[in-house]
């Protein structure tokens, strides 16, 4: 081998020297964006949240969810290069109290972006406050679209412009499809308005699809004492309970169900508080609607899956019973989604030119692709039935979706 071919041994080590100093220069960089990012005047997020009250169960998963998003989102350098703050204050479950703390936040606390609240209710008095002060609001869990008609709100939870119809279809098409389809059905709803809508127009849907109503009963949210309730539903012995339930309440039912000694064979809840629901011991058989849940073919898609992850850990750590991210915990996810979607994509915090941008472009999401062009700014129902099957809820129907091995069981 001639001194021309011969491998030199100075070629390693001047490769090694240039990596050192690109890792270096690196981590410079790094390190005085960090330092910069901590530096720039934060963005700050207002909004509320339940975090006491008969909504606060559920409301806590929305809590977790968002704390875990601002920390991504800062690690990944925050908007408009500037660190985000969440200004998080607890409107306690009562809308007029959430009407009064938007208020503040705009006037007072002066924050860049608002980002909705927990539960109907809220979220309308939200929206009342945006309207007003012409700000953009992305929100969480708004269940009846003809309502929002402020035209910068946007909803995270892709019920679709007519859940009234679309989702009590999808429970009672489920139900048709089994071995034991059911012929009679009570309606049980608390006046909540979001699932009293649903409850009404379940009646509707029902006598569509010839099921006999042998009860129909409402009551006032907040209730504590189901006694009563419990005692006409197992005097009218439905093969379907389909309860307009929010939070507690289909706990609330059940446990009052218990002490007659009576098990629904099939019983549905609007929106329950996910966790004490799916270990209840005696939810066993429980259905609800969902949109996300930890379990493929939801994360299939890489965010979801890292997202799923992170709440497990966060939501241990802080010793909640069931840890699991499913719709609500998805939900609040994408609402964080769409708030930095429309930021990056105008480059600017405009509450006009965001809600312009995200009603003319469909945003990729933990969800799913979402839509806003149809009553309410809302586009497709994206809606699946999940089952609290061993403990823990399962996504049953379609059957494309369902888990692995999982099916709709019934009685």
């Amino acid at each position: 081998m001639t001194e021309a071919h011969r491998p030199s041994r100075a070629c390693p080590r001047a490769f090694r020297r240039f990596l050192l100093s690109a890792l270096v220069g690196a981590a410079l960089a790094t390190g005085i964006a960090a330092a910069a990012l901590a530096q720039a005047k934060p963005v700050r997020v207002g909004g509320t949240l339940a975090l006491t009250g008969p909504l606060a169960a559920t409301a806590l998963v929305h809590k977790i969810t968002g704390e875990i998003y601002v920390e991504q989102l800062n690690k990944r350098g925050g908007l408009l290069g500037r660190p985000v703050e969440w200004v998080l204050l607890d409107d306690q479950s009562k809308p007029d109290l959430a009407r009064t703390l938007y208020e503040k936040l705009v006037t007072v606390d002066k924050v860049d972006l608002l980002i909705g609240p927990y539960a109907t209710g809220a979220i309308l008095s939200a929206m009342a406050v945006a309207e007003r002060f012409d700000k953009l609001l992305v929100h969480h869990t708004f269940g009846i679209p003809k309502m929002a008609k402020y035209e910068r709100q946007f909803p995270a939870w892709a019920l679709g412009p007519t859940p009234e119809q679309t989702v009590p279809t999808l429970v009672m098409d489920a139900l048709a499809a089994s071995e034991k389809p059911p012929r009679t059905i009570a309606i049980v709803t608390s006046k909540f308005p979001s699932v009293h809508f649903i409850a009404v127009g379940a009646r509707e849907v029902a006598k569509k699809k010839g099921l006999k109503e042998v009860l129909y009963l409402e009551f006032e949210f907040g209730s504590r004492d189901f006694g009563p309730i419990a005692a006409r539903v197992k005097d009218a012995d439905p093969d379907l309970v389909f309860m307009g339930a929010i939070g507690l309440e289909g706990n609330l039912l059940l446990e009052a169900l218990k002490k007659l000694d009576y098990s629904p064979r099939n019983h549905y809840y609007a929106y329950p508080a996910p966790g004490p629901m799916a270990t209840a011991a005696d939810a066993k058989g429980a259905i609800s609607t969902t949109i996300f849940e930890d379990q493929a073919p939801f994360t299939n898609n890489k965010e979801a899956a890292d997202f799923a992850k992170a709440f497990k850990e966060r939501a241990t750590a802080a010793n909640i019973p069931y840890p699991i991210a499913d719709v609500q915990a998805g939900v609040s996810y994408t609402a964080w989604q769409l708030l930095e979607a429309g930021v990056k994509a105008t480059k600017s915090l405009d509450d006009k030119a965001i809600a312009k941008w995200i009603h003319d472009n469909k945003v990729d999401t933990v969800i799913g692709k979402l839509r806003f062009t149809e009553i309410g700014n809302y586009g497709d129902d994206l809606s699946k039935i999940k089952q609290v099957q061993d403990g823990k809820w399962v996504v049953v129907w379609p059957k494309e979706f369902a888990a692995p091995g999982a099916k709709l069981q019934v009685r």
